[in-house]
């Protein structure tokens, strides 16, 4: 048998060959252009212009979907046709030709993004919040896609944010900033946030391929623990072996960088690095439970935030 992972190269897709490989798995990667990585064989292929190979499929017993364009943190409009071009009728064209080719099972990658992000409570999967953000609208609408396919079995996971060595996301660069001095002692806001590990997200893939109850069925993905951003900042802090500040920044004046932010980015036509929009990030909340995976598929996380920082703070310092 073998297994395809489309966006092989990145951060979740090199753990997830790597995973399968361990198993004793043939992987092939699908990626847009020649790359060396944990997969046995490569094929290249654009799915956003369906430049796909007619024996890119040939084989293939399952398919792990992960390639996409994700949300950019740059991005000033609410333009949604990259959104569109790829994660949806990408992730179409390849339900064709995972349809043509016969492929058994099919696992895509979408994002708790795909329901709505903000409010207070805990949300699972009967959530009728809608998506927020052209990102969220697009994974929401491919998830249709693959939930009608006639693919024998097709799963959906919705992993929250993703974190582990390597990841250079917010997380990264949250502790980065903390690192060299320039963010600030953060304010106690009792917010929740979920996360979860990569190796987490890895575990709940390979349980969605195999059980057969895993058909048809949507998922969100947690390490079961959440946190605000006040506990997130002390972790770090300890992980990097510094003190935690007695003192904390106002609220309201990061509220008025952020104005400043936002001002500075109508100028220049680009975000600002901080402005309302992170500011909402690092004060909202957004808290998932994964009860229902754990339920059906057995799914139990390894890992939770505060035990995997110090091999984060090591990896982003060291890449630093």
């Amino acid at each position: 048998m073998k297994y395809l992972v489309t966006g092989a190269s990145g951060f979740i897709g090199r753990f997830l060959c790597a995973n399968l490989r361990k198993k004793g798995l043939f992987v092939r990667a699908l990626l847009r252009q020649e790359a060396t990585g944990p997969w046995h064989d490569l094929v290249v292929g654009d799915l956003a212009s369906g430049s796909l190979s007619p024996d890119c499929l040939s084989g293939v017993d399952t398919v792990f979907h992960l390639a996409g364009k994700a949300h950019a943190l740059s991005e000033n409009s609410a333009d949604e046709s990259g959104y569109q071009q790829l994660n949806v009728a990408g992730t179409n064209r390849l339900l064709d030709a995972a349809v043509r080719a016969q492929v058994k099972r099919f696992v895509f990658f979408s994002s708790v993004k795909a329901m709505g992000e903000w409010g207070e409570g805990v949300q699972d999967e009967t959530s009728q919040r809608p998506p927020e953000t052209p990102y969220g609208r697009s994974k929401r609408e491919a998830e249709t896609l693959v939930l009608n396919s006639t693919i024998p079995h097709v799963t959906i996971l919705r992993p929250a944010m993703v974190y582990g060595p390597g990841n250079p996301g917010n997380l990264g660069r949250m502790i980065a900033a903390m690192d060299r001095g320039y963010f600030p002692p953060f304010p106690r806001i009792h917010n929740q946030r979920s996360m979860v590990h990569v190796e987490d997200v890895v575990q709940a893939a390979w349980l969605a391929a195999e059980n057969p109850r895993a058909h048809r069925q949507v998922y969100i993905v947690t390490d079961g623990q959440t946190c605000s951003t006040r506990q997130i900042y002390q972790w770090i802090c300890q992980a990097l072996d510094k003190p935690i500040p007695a003192w904390t920044i106002p609220l309201p004046i990061l509220q008025g960088l952020a104005r400043i932010g936002d001002g500075i980015g109508a100028v220049r036509g680009k975000r600002f690095l901080f402005d309302s929009d992170a500011l909402a990030k690092l004060t909202g909340s957004a808290a998932y439970s994964s009860g229902k995976i754990q339920r059906e598929l057995g799914f139990t996380p390894q890992w939770t935030l505060d035990q995997a920082l110090t091999a984060i703070v090591q990896s982003c310092t060291r890449n630093g």
